[in-house]
This record gives C-alpha cells, structure tokens and sequence, in this order.
C-alpha cells in the first residue's frame, strides 16, 4: 500500500532527524471530537523510533498552569533539536474552546491570534518546521463515530458524555475554526485541512506531507571527523 511507502520514508527520514541534530519539527493537530487524532497517530507514526518522537495531549490546564500565562505550558513541550513533537490539540485550545464557551472576553480572544503567530514565528527562526492540521469530519461522521463508540466494548473507554455536550456547539465550533484557520495560517506555520471522513485518505495526505516537509530539509548524517577515521577496532 502506498501509506506504507510513506511510513517507510518516514521512518528513514526521522531516523537522520534526530541522527543529525540540527532541526525540530513540531506536528499540530486539531480536530472535532472523534476527529481522528489519535488514530491518525497510531497509523501515521507506527514505524518512527520512539527516541526522538514525542506525543503531547493538552487537556484542561492544571491550576498550576492557569497561573501562567496560556502559552507557558506550549513553551515547555516545544521540540528540541533532533526531536519531532506532535502536540494532540495545542495551543489552539485557546481561541476555540474558550471563545466558544466564552471562557475568555472577545478582545482577549482578538489578541490571541496574532500573539500566537508571533509565538510561532519565534519558534521557526529559532528553527522549528511547523505543520499544523485540521482534521476535518462531518456532522453525520461524528454521530456514527460516536454512536460506534457505545457499541464496539473495544472503543467505550474512549466515549465521553461531554462529547455530546460539546456536539450542540457544532456550528460555533465549525465559525471558531473557520476564524482561526484564516487568520493563523503563516508561511512559518502553515494549515492544512485534512478531509477526515475517510481514515485511508485522512492518513495518506497527512504523511505524503510530512514526508515531503521533511525531504526539503535536506537533512544529512553526521559525518564521522577525520580523525576518528583512523582508528582501528582492535
């Protein structure tokens, strides 16, 4: 299959990522509940050495976290050189959940946008690549998501009933994306909106991506230095 193509370059890709220490790649992925992040994750990213690959959930801040600024615990998981990072959900949280459920006033909202570009620029001319993708499922597609997680006893561990509290903001869900996506689209951090209905489609584009960001880093081995080439094992 062609995903495992990709899987295979993304593995020899990433192996000299972190081989040659010299850039960071900084994966986000946002999403509706039962959007496919984590599956997209699991098939994505099933080959990569677990040694230079980190997954971040952001989930509700801690109070510790709260008494910081909204960014500071995003700092804190940023990749270093070597390493890809894909934060599941990101700093995105803030112009989303808390513009929907009013969480934050509106001119706070406003601010953020541009505060998180700057944030992102910062990140990219101290050498982090940034791809960021939206996940993007139906309305029908999320019901038999949903509904698929009551029925199969593998999945209803993952079923949440604020899942079907957050599903009747559907629509001020899809205008805080729509917001966001238009205004926090860069040339340093690029979206990318991911057709998501489909899991085989969903995974392919997002690694035929992946891959070909990674190719144009034209990324190297390490050489060996001359005078370690002169030793001899003995």
């Amino acid at each position: 299959m062609v995903i495992q193509a990709y899987n295979k370059d993304l593995e020899s890709l990433q192996e000299i990522l972190f081989a040659e220490h010299k850039h960071k790649l900084l994966i986000v992925l946002q999403a509706m509940d039962t959007g496919g992040k984590d599956g997209t994750i699991k098939r994505v990213f099933e080959a990569v050495n677990p040694q230079g690959v980190r997954v971040v959930n952001f989930r509700e801040p801690s109070e510790n976290e709260l008494d910081h600024d909204y960014l500071w615990r995003v700092h804190l998981q940023v990749p270093v050189k070597g390493e890809l990072v894909i934060f599941n959900r990101s700093h995105y949280e803030s112009v989303l959940v808390e513009r929907v459920h009013k969480i934050a006033p509106d001119d706070v909202i406003e601010k953020r946008y541009q505060q998180i570009m700057d944030f992102e620029r910062m990140l990219a001319d101290e050498g982090t690549t940034i791809i960021k993708f939206f996940l993007n499922i139906s309305y029908d597609e999320q019901k038999k998501r949903l509904q698929d997680r009551l029925n199969d006893p593998t999945k209803q561990w993952k079923f949440n009933i604020n899942d079907l509290k957050e599903r009747q903001d559907w629509k001020e869900y899809q205008n805080a994306y729509e917001i966001l996506l238009n205004r926090t689209s860069t040339d340093w951090g690029p979206w990318y909106i991911i057709p998501s209905n489909h899991e085989w489609i969903r995974d392919l584009i997002v690694s035929k991506i992946i891959v070909s960001t990674l190719q144009k880093l034209d990324m190297q081995y390490p050489k060996l230095k001359q005078e370690i080439k002169t030793i001899k094992i003995p």
